[in-house]
């Protein structure tokens, strides 16, 4: 199967090992595309791409630049979408609502979302829709066998409106514990400061699925404290709370587990080798790739082909 992927040039997260897991597991022609590539696909596809010669075309590009271009991208043949927010259709954002508008435009295009509640729901919509979770990239985060002398710990954003709940619930639990919230550069710092936390505080609250922290927390050996996101996405995921994890609703709850754990140093070690041996297994991006490419290869839905005008348009680039 050859398949072109195209990604996003600048972001946040370092993907680069998963991108190389896609390419490994099939025929990939890996693209990465700055903001003005990505704000006008016909023009980049009318210069660089010749569609025939792919038999899957995958975006993972910024949702923002996707949805208004639709007109254009209705034409692309043997579309795949890779979608890690999707589950910001279901919460309260500025783009509730606005992936199940723009999916409902592209009824042929398979979707790959990263939670399963999520893929789900999509798929009672009518979009064709795969699950494939988040992970971690292998090469960078690991267990380094370290003394950890921050007990208590989060590291990451919480200014988004879609970290509004993640942002109360750790500034409510700080008012209770010695909480040490920060923010790292990637890769060797942010490797260095999760090998410091004993237990790792996720908060992903009222996001219906876990964000990539959980599996990083979980290859470095922390004990996983995280918000619990249900018993579907949980069975799917291999999630068992106080034996590879430890999962929460409120903050009370959190604290007796925390108690419980504090005064049963063997079992919270024992959480924390489970966790990791999860993560290793099935969420380091090297297994997570090979997951992405098995989600395309299945038949496609037939497409309508473009009209005419769309096809001048594509051909002038304009």
């Amino acid at each position: 199967m050859k398949v072109l992927f195209l990604v996003q040039a600048e972001q946040r997260a370092i993907l680069d090992r998963l991108y190389e897991s896609v390419q490994h597991h099939c025929d990939c022609d890996t693209r990465w595309l700055g903001r003005e590539e990505q704000a006008n696909l016909r023009r980049y596809f009318r210069q660089h791409v010749d569609v025939t010669r792919y038999d899957r075309i995958l975006f993972f590009l910024r949702f923002k630049q996707e949805i208004r271009q639709v007109d254009f991208i209705r034409s692309v043949p043997n579309l795949v979408i890779l979608e890690h927010d999707a589950y910001q259709n279901y919460i309260p954002c500025k783009y509730t609502g606005k992936f199940s508008a723009h999916y409902r435009k592209l009824p042929w295009a398979r979707v790959i979302s990263s939670g399963c509640v999520v893929t789900r729901r999509l798929r009672q919509e009518g979009v064709d829709a795969e699950f494939v979770p988040k992970g971690y990239d292998q090469a960078l985060l690991r267990d380094l066998g370290r003394e950890r002398d921050i007990e208590l710990g989060f590291i990451g954003s919480t200014k988004s409106v879609a970290y509004s709940g993640r942002k109360a619930l750790l500034d409510e639990l700080a008012q209770l514990e010695n909480l040490v919230a920060t923010r790292t550069n990637s890769g060797e710092d942010y490797l260095n400061a999760l090998n410091r936390i004993r237990f790792f505080v996720s908060a992903d609250v009222g996001m219906g699925e876990y964000m990539i922290k959980n599996f990083e927390a979980m290859a470095c050996g922390c004990v996983l404290l995280a918000y619990d996101q249900g018993e579907e996405e949980n069975r799917a995921l291999g999630f068992v709370d106080m034996e590879n994890l430890v999962l929460y609703r409120t903050i009370d709850e959190l604290r007796i587990k925390l108690t419980q754990l504090r005064a049963d140093s063997a079992w919270a070690a024992r959480i924390a080798a489970s966790g990791r041996l999860l993560a290793e297994s099935r969420y380091s991006f090297l297994h997570i790739g090979g997951e992405i490419v098995r989600a395309m290869q299945a038949s496609l839905r037939p497409s309508p082909p473009a009209g005419r005008f769309c096809q001048l348009r594509n051909w002038l680039g304009v």
